[in-house]
């Protein structure tokens, strides 16, 4: 089995259908910032000449090099007020620059080897895994070439590690005119964790995690209380020691209350529970005024409804979330690759599947699946489905295996086996691959009437754009999470409502070489918007996920938020009335700040 799973993410270097999206090869490095001062020659710092100097009143936020940002001697002192957890935020790449480059050789190979993976990225307070947001300021490949200089990233961060923490840096930024942004793990496609300038607020260390058994009026049952720096795989493992499973993200190193579950989070139990905003009982959060809140149904529930489903990093700061626990048992799961041998019979099959989506949606309402197809493959990633054996799956897709017959497609692997808890079905299936982040990225919300009524139209969609690009990768994650499957009322929480009509999420990108340029991330984010166009006329009025959206795209109110946007925008304006909470394609954005051309922050 971990033969053929290695072989296949070699053949595919492709996307897993889930919140990180790829396979690719590295080992997880260590990303402590080895030189705080980094003020390591390698870095050059970009100057400024906005000279306002008060706080009050001015028109846009201090960068470094303005008279008026803050000196060592005022960020020395925000060190010394939360505990000396004030980190000097460093790009990964400034080991391949300056003088030093030659002597850090060894660690310039580390990096480039492992920059197209998720790891440097998880540990560290500033960068995030997004060849768009680091805009090719730092690139390891760049070296001797070029300078190295912050770019989008924050220029400090603190290491949050209680509730005060956060109030020093809402407070700071306030009174001395700075941006501030949020990080989690920086597994982030519309650059909300990215701002050049800023104070971050790095949420990654809050690993606290217990069960519980809640009570309340809407739920009573087992609970989880996850802390905002828990990643989904140490979520599933402490669960599942304690008898339970969660819901979370595909990706292992996601953050689970960080901006999966608030924008709206999809995942391997997805189908049997419900989305991630689907689960939340209540938050505990700090608002930009510095109060100390918990939100539920029945505390602050305007608040509550927002950070389930509306976005992360926009309302309050999130600490940690209680979610669902429900109680574990057997899953059985799947894999089937085949290859297009004979293009024809190839999209018959594709067309087969999609048909067989519609059955399994009402047959088998607790069976997710995940698809990657391209030009020369299709490959189901897994298959999932919770307290049963593999017979039952076996027998949920046998009509799928009955139509590849009849086409003549040969199977190339296919296994189906059950576990004995989601955990385990998750290692097997794919939970411990490693993850790309060298991706662009588009997303569009399928709904059943598409595939019930013009699945054709759908597939010459597909294949001609397919035909035309040969890299681009499609992924269909289907699952369904209806209010009447997942057992929530219309508007019971701030989801799009696109997906409750939705047969499956579509992804859809190309994969970048590590050393991708500027100019070429550009053209082909260029490309991944004409594709995004193409799959919104199939389907207008419809929406795409948050989490996996165009940081670009021009109908982003709709298409993220749909009909909540106005109820969410007034939610917005009245927990951060000053909008200090600041990001690209976040609810209000455009009311009273918009980015200028040298990256800093400033009024409309």
């Amino acid at each position: 089995m971990a033969t053929i799973k290695i072989s296949v993410s070699l053949i595919l270097k492709a996307w897993t259908a889930v919140s990180c999206i790829s396979f690719a090869q590295g080992a997880r490095l260590p990303s402590v910032i080895r030189r705080p001062a980094a003020l390591s020659d390698g870095l050059t710092l970009e100057t400024s000449h906005y000279s306002a100097r008060s706080a009050a009143n001015v028109s846009c936020r201090y960068l470094p090099g303005d008279a008026a940002y803050p000196d060592q001697n005022t960020w020395d002192a925000l060190n010394q007020t939360v505990g000396g957890r004030l980190i000097r935020g460093i790009p990964l790449g400034s080991v391949c620059y300056g003088s030093e480059a030659k002597a850090l050789a060894t660690e310039c190979s580390a990096m480039k080897q492992s920059w197209s993976t998720v790891d440097p990225f998880i540990d560290n307070p500033v960068n995030v895994m997004s060849p768009y947001w680091l805009n090719d300021t730092c690139s390891p490949y760049q070296g001797l070439q070029s300078t190295c200089v912050e770019g989008n990233l924050a220029t400090y961060a603190i290491n949050v590690s209680a509730a005060s923490d956060v109030i020093a840096g809402l407070q700071f930024a306030r009174q001395n005119n700075v941006r501030l942004v949020l990080k989690n793990t920086g597994h982030d496609y519309l650059g909300r964790s990215a701002g050049k300038g800023a104070l971050a607020l790095w949420t990654h260390n809050l690993k606290s995690l217990s069960f519980t058994n809640y009570t309340s009026a809407s739920y009573t049952g087992p609970a989880a209380k996850v802390g905002a720096g828990v990643e989904v795989s140490e979520a599933y493992s402490a669960a599942s020691a304690n008898g339970y499973r969660v819901t979370g993200g595909g990706c292992p190193t996601v953050g689970l209350a960080g901006g999966w579950l608030p924008g709206g989070g999809h995942g391997p139990l997805e189908a049997a529970y419900g989305l991630g905003a689907d689960q939340a009982l209540e938050y505990e959060v700090i608002t930009t005024d510095g109060q100390h809140l918990t939100d539920s149904p029945t505390l602050n529930q305007d608040l509550y409804w927002a950070l389930s489903g509306g976005g992360s990093g926009n309302y309050a700061i999130v600490l940690s979330v209680t979610i669902k626990a429900h109680p574990d048992g057997p899953v059985a799961g799947s894999s089937l690759l085949f290859y297009n041998t004979e293009p024809e019979s190839y999209w018959l099959a594709i067309t087969a599947w999609l048909k067989h989506l519609l059955i399994l949606d009402v047959d088998y309402p607790t069976l997710k699946t995940a698809v990657t197809m391209t030009s020369s493959l299709f490959y189901l990633d897994f298959a999932t489905l919770p307290d049963a054996t593999a017979a039952e799956l076996t027998a949920a897709l046998a009509p799928f295996y009955l139509d590849l017959q009849r086409l003549n497609i040969t199977v190339a692997y296919n296994e189906t086996a059950a576990q004995d808890s989601f955990a385990d079905h998750y290692d097997y299936f794919g939970g411990t691959s490693t993850w790309a982040t060298n991706l662009t990225v588009g997303s569009r919300l399928i709904p059943r009437n598409l595939i019930r009524n013009r699945t054709a139209e759908f597939v010459h969609t597909l294949r001609e754009i397919s035909d035309a690009n040969s890299n681009v990768e499609f992924v269909f994650v289907a699952a369904n999470v209806t209010h009447k499957h997942v057992g929530n009322q219309e508007g019971w929480n701030a989801v799009l409502p696109a997906w409750r009509d939705s047969l499956f999420l579509l992804n859809f990108g190309e994969e970048l070489a590590s050393d991708a340029s500027w100019d070429v991330i550009k053209t082909h984010q260029a490309q991944v918007n004409e594709w995004h166009e193409a799959f919104k006329a199939l389907t207008p009025g419809g929406g795409s996920y948050l989490n996996e959206g165009l940081y670009d795209d021009p109908d982003w109110k709709w298409d993220y938020f749909g009909e909540n946007y106005a109820e969410l925008q007034d939610i917005k304006s009245k927990y951060d009335p000053e909008h200090l909470l600041w990001s690209n394609t976040a609810v209000g954005n455009d009311l009273m700040w918009e980015v200028a051309a040298d990256g800093r922050l400033c009024r409309k």
